[in-house]
């Protein structure tokens, strides 16, 4: 199970062993320290067809206006702006995120583009979630779940705020299916990444780790059962690029 759970009291920061109580903590010093370029990080570590992905997460969600939507690991936006015109003007979107940087730049990017009404900003852990049961009609994370250290904790709590018939959305880097494909993606998340990190951002160990983390993130079967474990009903995925992402779709019955 890759679950970062663990009964010796460590988890994995990337390829690395740390204390669970230190992970939360070495997160949040990458997210810091990439929020300012978090677009670029997206674009080196995708090739840009993260905007793509992206708009079909949204397209393709249980949404309608009037709803409320809570977006995890949210801070820059990009899933909420995407989600405004499906919701409408009576809608409610909240974004959640546990780092106070990422949060501050999407505030700041979602009031550059004139998407003030309706938006509410949380700093919150996704693993203890400071909402009502029943409050959402719908919960996203895109790109978010891989770096959270209890994901069962975080599951549980996307289900308990849910309304019955909610659906939960899990965008996030997956396991690549084709064979061929494999050491191209490695060479390119390991050997390339880093390089265009330090190059572009100044910073190539936040880089290294996020390569790193996608690799212990469960994989596409692993974390349907995840879902399912957690209370989830007509747990799905589809793999998205071959399986470099994957969405997964949960709902609460």
């Amino acid at each position: 199970m890759n679950d970062d759970s663990s009964k010796s009291g460590t988890t994995h920061f990337g390829f690395r062993d740390v204390p669970t109580g230190e992970k939360q903590k070495l997160v949040g010093q990458v997210f810091s320290s990439v929020a300012g370029n978090y677009d670029l990080m997206n674009d080196l570590m995708s090739l840009g067809i993260h905007r793509v992905w992206k708009r079909y997460f949204v397209a393709t969600a249980q949404v309608r206006t009037g709803d409320r939507v809570l977006d995890l690991a949210g801070g820059t936006g990009d899933i909420a702006a995407l989600l405004r015109d499906r919701v409408g003007e009576s809608g409610e979107l909240v974004l959640g995120d546990i780092n106070a940087a990422m949060l501050r730049v999407g505030r700041d990017r979602m009031t550059d583009r004139g998407h003030v009404r309706g938006f509410e900003y949380v700093q919150c852990n996704a693993e203890t979630l400071p909402f009502p049961d029943a409050s959402f009609d719908l919960v996203t994370i895109a790109f978010g779940l891989r770096n959270v250290t209890d994901k069962a904790a975080a599951l549980r709590e996307m289900l308990r705020v849910l309304k019955v018939g909610g659906q939960a959305r899990v965008l996030e880097f997956s396991e690549v299916k084709a064979d061929w494909f494999k050491p191209i993606y490695d060479f390119h998340s390991f050997k390339i990444l880093p390089r265009l990190g330090q190059l572009f951002a100044r910073d190539s160990d936040s880089y290294q780790y996020l390569a790193e983390s996608i690799r212990k993130h469960p994989p596409q079967d692993e974390l349907k059962a995840m879902m399912e474990t957690a209370g989830f009903a007509r747990c799905r995925y589809r793999n998205l690029s071959g399986g470099i992402v994957a969405i997964h779709d949960g709902f609460k019955a």
